[in-house]
């Protein structure tokens, strides 16, 4: 997209706006890590005090997923899940921008390597954890394989073009925009291209089933059981850690008797997964997302 030379004022104020933001992400990247997370801890400090809407999101998800806990604890614990999403944010400034042998050194790639060697068909369940970009960096930048993976353009052009650079920066991945549809995706699965993908994430009803999602009706998405299906396709977890060196991606074992033909089934297995996965580190799921926003029919919104 570009300016027309008729464009308001406004135009190109944001355009200057985002120049700027951009270079600030880039002076990041030359920054040492204990910086780049000390802004980021003021950030997410400041974005938990202003930004209303998001917080009361967060706290909704994480009391409906977590009723044993007191509202002081919740509240603490989305204080510091806004800490931890500002950071990662701050973190693509080094992941798409800083040198690559920093990039290797603060992304360690652990756990059962060997799923991932081979040409067999596989999908990569990544779900929504903040460091899900560091998860696919770590891939493209420490293996030989080629990966695949989906890509939601954004409204803002010169945000969108960073992004997808960044992105497809290491390991020359091939990206399929989400308006292209499926038959892509499959083709790539196929050729031996791991399907780097994040089902986690409410979309609406359609494409979706209604399965429990720590112990509340949620509808999600059953891609991942119709990937590995059509595909014939393995499918391989892989979680992302912050940590104070950088972050920790770990490859976990292939799931065993996954897929089967029971669609909803299988996407009743992948949200008790999920769980258990987030257990371990709570606070860096993404709950300021309406989760919970597509009820069952006859049933009201918890946001409203």
């Amino acid at each position: 997209m570009s300016l027309q030379q008729n464009a308001p004022a406004s135009s190109g104020l944001a355009r200057i706006g985002n120049r700027l933001g951009l270079a600030f992400m880039r002076l990041l990247s030359v920054m040492p890590l204990s910086w780049v997370r000390a802004i980021g801890w003021a950030l997410g400090v400041l974005l938990h005090v202003v930004v209303l809407r998001r917080r009361r999101i967060a706290r909704i998800n994480w009391a409906l997923c977590f009723p044993n806990q007191t509202a002081g604890e919740r509240n603490r614990a989305i204080r510091r899940h806004f800490i931890v999403f500002a950071q990662a944010w701050l973190d693509r400034g080094w992941l798409w921008e800083g040198a690559p042998e920093v990039v290797r050194r603060r992304l360690k790639l652990c756990g059962d390597l060997q799923a991932l060697e081979g040409h067999s068909p596989t999908v990569l369940f990544a779900p929504h954890f903040v460091g899900m970009d560091a998860g696919w960096t770590a891939l493209t930048v420490h293996l030989e394989r080629r990966f695949c993976g989906i890509y939601a353009e954004q409204l803002n052009a010169d945000v969108d073009r960073w992004m997808a650079q960044g992105r497809q920066r290491f390991g020359e991945p091939h990206i399929v925009a989400r308006r292209q549809g499926l038959k892509p995706l499959i083709a790539a699965l196929r050729s031996g291209e791991p399907l780097y993908l994040l089902p986690d994430m409410d979309h609406g009803a359609r494409d979706s089933v209604f399965v429990p999602f720590f112990g509340v009706q949620t509808a999600t998405l059953a891609s991942l059981s119709r990937f590995a299906r059509l595909s014939g396709a393995s499918v391989v977890p892989v979680v992302s850690r912050m940590t104070p060196e950088g972050y920790e991606v770990t490859i976990h074992p292939a799931w065993k008797n996954f897929p089967t033909r029971d669609a909803e089934a299988d996407t009743a297995v992948m949200n008790q997964q999920l769980e258990t996965m987030i257990r371990t580190m709570p606070e860096q799921y993404y709950w300021v997302h309406k989760r919970f926003k597509t009820r069952p029919p006859g049933e009201p919104s918890p946001y409203a």
